[in-house]
C-alpha cells in the first residue's frame, strides 16, 4: 500500500453525534506525527455502543494547529461536539478541542497521568504514591476522589511540590468520568481502548525506528483499520443514547434525564 495520508480517516463522520473521543498519537514519521481518535458510536450510528477509528490525520507532533485541523474538518463533516474527550496531557489537543468543540468536558488518562507523576518522585516514594494515585481514580464516587487529591497533597505537597502539580493542575479533569454511568468508567479513564489498537503497529514501528516516510505511513493506517472488527463495544451500550441526551448520572447511576422522559 502506498501514496500520501491526505486527510483524515472514516466513513461516518457526517451527522454522528459522537459520546466519547478517546485521543492518541502513536507513531512519528519524519517530525512529524499520526494523529488519530477512536470514538464510541452513538443512537445515530444504532446506539449498540461499538468503537470507531473516525479520524486520523498527519500532523506537527504536539501542534494544536494540527489537532485543529482535524477536529475542524470533522465538525465541517457534521460531526457535533462529544459529550467527553479522553487523552493525556497533550497541550496542542486539549486547545483545539476548546477552539473546535468548546462543549466537551475533558478527562484525563488515569495511566498518563500516574506515570508522569511517578516520574517526578524518587524511587523509594513511587510505591505509596502509586497506591494514593490509584485512590483518586479507583474511588468509588467522585466525593473520595476529591477527598484523595487533598489527602494526596498534604502527603507530598512539602516535599516535591512538582508531582503534586501535576495532580492539582487537573483536579477537574482526573474525576470527569465520575459523572457517567459506572458500567462505563473502566473505558473512561484511560486511553487504553486506543492504546491497544496501536499494539501491531508498535511491533513495526520499533524495528524500522518510526513510520519510515509519509508515502509508508498509510500502510500503518491499513492495519488500525483492519483492527476494529476486533474492537469491544463499551459495557452497558445502551446508556450510550442517555448520555447523548443529556441524562445525569450521580455516583455511576442515572438520576436524571427530562429530554428523554419528555419524548
Amino acid at each position: 500500500m502506498s501514496g500520501r495520508l491526505d486527510g483524515p480517516v472514516g466513513e461516518h463522520v457526517e451527522g454522528t453525534t459522537a459520546m466519547t473521543v478517546v485521543v492518541h498519537q502513536p507513531f512519528c514519521t519524519g517530525g512529524r506525527r499520526v494523529t488519530p481518535h477512536s470514538r464510541v458510536r452513538d443512537e445515530i450510528l444504532g446506539a449498540d455502543g461499538s468503537k470507531e477509528l473516525f479520524a486520523l490525520q498527519d500532523g506537527y507532533r504536539e501542534s494544536g494547529e494540527s489537532w485543529a485541523d482535524l477536529l475542524r474538518d470533522c465538525a465541517r463533516r457534521g460531526m457535533r461536539a462529544p459529550v467527553l474527550a479522553v487523552g493525556d496531557g497533550a497541550l496542542g489537543f486539549w486547545k483545539a478541542l476548546v477552539e473546535v468543540f468548546s462543549a466537551s468536558r475533558h478527562q484525563r488518562c488515569r495511566v498518563h497521568k500516574t506515570a508522569n507523576v511517578l516520574n517526578a518522585l524518587p524511587k523509594s516514594a513511587q510505591p505509596g504514591a502509586r497506591k494514593a494515585l490509584q485512590d483518586i481514580t479507583g474511588a468509588e464516587e467522585r466525593d473520595l476522589a476529591v477527598k484523595a487529591i487533598k489527602a494526596f497533597t498534604q502527603l507530598y505537597g512539602a516535599k516535591f511540590p512538582k508531582a503534586v502539580k501535576k495532580i492539582t493542575d487537573d483536579e477537574a479533569e482526573l474525576p470527569a468520568f465520575y459523572d457517567f454511568p459506572a458500567k462505563h468508567w473502566i473505558r473512561l479513564r484511560t486511553t487504553n481502548p486506543i492504546e491497544s489498537t496501536f499494539a501491531t503497529v508498535r511491533l513495526r514501528t520499533k524495528v524500522t525506528r518510526g513510520a519510515g516516510s509519509r508515502t509508508a505511513a498509510p500502510a500503518m493506517v491499513f492495519l488500525v483499520e483492519s483492527a476494529q472488527a476486533r474492537w469491544r463495544a463499551v459495557n452497558a451500550p445502551h446508556l450510550v443514547a442517555l448520555v447523548r441526551a443529556g441524562a445525569r448520572f450521580e455516583r455511576g447511576r442515572l438520576v436524571e434525564c427530562p429530554a428523554i422522559a419528555a419524548a
